[in-house]
């Protein structure tokens, strides 16, 4: 702003038109605005520049030097923004979108969301990164990833959170393990397992760390990994139990592989997140997915 005039790309489009036509009047008609606009926006242009654009000589204005000048850089300055928006709303319509997950969404519902997503949307290219919850939100925070798709707790306020499915951790053990013939389990017989537990970071081990010490339970983890495929394999050989994602154990719990236990007067329930920085540009392409995650879960 200078002079206290703020200058506008109307005010160039404005200008052209004027140059063109040489004339207020046939201006104003060509832009469907009125003659006392023309006038004003080039009154603002030359009280900005502090420079006279025409001359006027019986009842016709004529270009000068300045205007002549100014005319050059007003062309290049809507050239170059129209040509920006063009390619901008180009890439929004068939760009890409960067989805980080955490490893138990990853497992649970990524593999189907992408499949479905992609047949929506041919035109948009995607990419995934799976990690535990901590790792996730660290890239939308370092701008590396557009999405989040996360079940654990979001720590920073410039992330915006929305819930779209619920998601429930259950007790798992395998065939022949003395909880495997227990419907349910009381909280004190948990204090004499060995427990396979995901990583810390992981919103999965929070939540269950959490359960755990509000009801005065005391637990030994005997195998701390970050792959729920080792976690499930693990239990079915019988190396201890674990707790997690019901979404995860449908197949093997189906199969009697493992076996689901509730634990008396314990839920673990929570929900799967979307998570995208606050000062995001919200793409097409994000608009989209979180729609489809709306509408399907």
């Amino acid at each position: 702003m200078y002079g206290g005039v703020n200058l506008t790309l109307r005010h160039f489009k404005i200008f052209i038109t004027v140059c063109e036509t040489m004339n207020m009047t046939q201006a104003a008609e060509k832009l469907y605005i009125s003659q006392s606009a023309v006038s004003q926006a080039i009154s603002d242009m030359e009280s900005y520049y502090a420079i006279k654009l025409f001359e006027r000589f019986s009842k016709k204005i004529f270009l000068t030097a300045s205007g002549e000048k100014l005319l050059s850089y007003s062309r290049h300055i809507t050239s170059m923004t129209e040509e920006a928006e063009s390619e901008l709303k180009s890439l929004s319509q068939n760009g890409q979108i960067r989805i980080g997950a955490s490893v138990t969404v990853g497992s649970a519902v990524l593999p189907q969301i992408v499949k479905d997503f992609s047949v929506l949307n041919q035109d948009t290219k995607i990419s995934v990164v799976e990690d535990n919850t901590s790792v996730i939100e660290s890239l939308i925070l370092n701008n590396e990833i557009d999405i989040g798709l996360v079940e654990g707790e979001i720590v920073s306020a410039d992330i915006i959170v929305k819930p779209f499915m619920q998601d429930e951790l259950v007790l798992i053990s395998g065939k022949g393990h003395p909880f495997s013939e227990k419907s349910v389990v009381y909280p004190q017989e948990l204090e004499t397992q060995n427990f396979i537990i995901r990583e810390k970071g992981s919103g999965t081990r929070k939540l269950f760390e959490t359960k755990m010490a509000a009801n005065n339970i005391n637990w030994t983890a005997t195998w701390v990994c970050n792959n729920s495929e080792t976690i499930k394999n693990a239990v079915i050989n019988n190396l201890g139990i674990s707790v997690i994602s019901r979404k995860i154990v449908e197949k093997e719990v189906d199969e009697k592989t493992l076996l689901i236990s509730r634990i008396n007067g314990i839920e673990f329930i929570r929900y799967f997140k979307i998570a995208y920085h606050k000062n995001k540009y919200i793409t097409d392409q994000m608009s989209n997915l979180m729609m489809y995650l709306k509408n399907n879960y």
